[in-house]
């Protein structure tokens, strides 16, 4: 298992320090605050620790504020309800005596039922399309230094974009892109290391949608950009060290907001989550170097 990945399965487990308390912490990275995912994968955790025998099939989430990647986290479990079918449980992170995030998710018994789902767009396997170090190498002077390095770092989750032409074109585009995406090592087999990886990733390129018609990114210097709030539902099984590809939209933009919607598919075509976004796209006026 790569290193990446074995330091995202260690801040994905948490320290329990009470019966409904837990503590997380963040990786040693230059980023000036908690990657939203990371954030929506540790709640995940916690809530889960609490309910036994049941999957979680919805979470919904609200970032308050930027969390500071050098403190610990708390994780403050609220056992909301325990149905006879429903489990609902909300999740409140704390830093500095301050709640920078609250979760609500809920969790249901396996039941039989009627099923139908979207189609899987018709795309390129991944296996046909460069890897990220490729793709950098590809766009050659045309990508940006954030991106270069975005692109290139090491990480846990792989992504292999369908088109790389909003990374090298600051024109217009169609407010959608497709993103195949696994876990760059084998995962354990159990389930619920799989949810949370996939929560994890999940917060990962969907704000950029709503920015592809405006030809911006949110590397830009000219834009402010953060997850306002999240919500993920989870509808079949997978795994997270198999490919999966991320349709991604934009249905608006409007008073510097930006919404989009993902569906989550295996490579087989079977739908496995469904997500939806609003977050922050607000332009400012560059910083002046000194």
């Amino acid at each position: 298992m790569s290193n990446t990945l074995q330091g995202l399965l260690r801040i994905l487990d948490l320290e329990q320090l009470e019966h409904n308390l837990f503590r997380g912490h963040s990786p040693e990275t230059k980023w000036p605050r908690v990657y939203g995912g990371q954030v929506i994968g540790q709640a995940l955790v916690a809530a889960s620790r609490t309910v036994d025998g049941r999957r979680p099939h919805s979470l919904h989430a609200y970032f308050l504020l930027g969390g500071d990647p050098k403190a610990p986290i708390i994780y403050d479990v609220d056992r909301i309800r325990d149905g006879g079918s429903f489990t609902t449980r909300r999740v409140v992170a704390i830093q500095h005596g301050q709640a920078i995030f609250s979760m609500s998710v809920s969790f249901h018994k396996e039941e039989a039922g009627l099923d139908h789902q979207a189609p899987m767009p018709d795309v390129p396997a991944p296996e046909d399309l460069p890897s990220p170090e490729q793709a950098a190498e590809m766009a050659g002077d045309r990508l940006p230094a954030a991106l270069r390095m975005y692109l290139t770092q090491e990480r846990p989750i792989e992504y292999r974009p369908v088109s790389l032409e909003r990374y090298v074109s600051r024109k217009p585009l169609q407010p959608a892109q497709n993103i195949w995406f696994r876990a760059v090592s084998e995962l354990p087999a159990d389930e619920q290391i799989h949810r949370c990886i996939l929560a994890y990733a999940s917060d990962m390129t969907l704000l950029d949608t709503s920015l592809l018609p405006h030809g911006k990114a949110v590397f830009d210097p000219d834009m402010m950009a953060a997850s306002l709030d999240h919500a993920l539902w989870f509808h079949r099984p997978f795994r997270c060290d198999e490919w999966l590809l991320y349709a991604q939209d934009s249905t608006n933009a409007a008073g510097a907001r930006g919404f989009s919607r993902g569906m989550i598919f295996r490579r087989d075509g079977t739908l496995v989550a469904s997500v939806a976004q609003e977050g922050l796209i607000r332009p400012v006026a560059p910083k002046k170097e000194s």
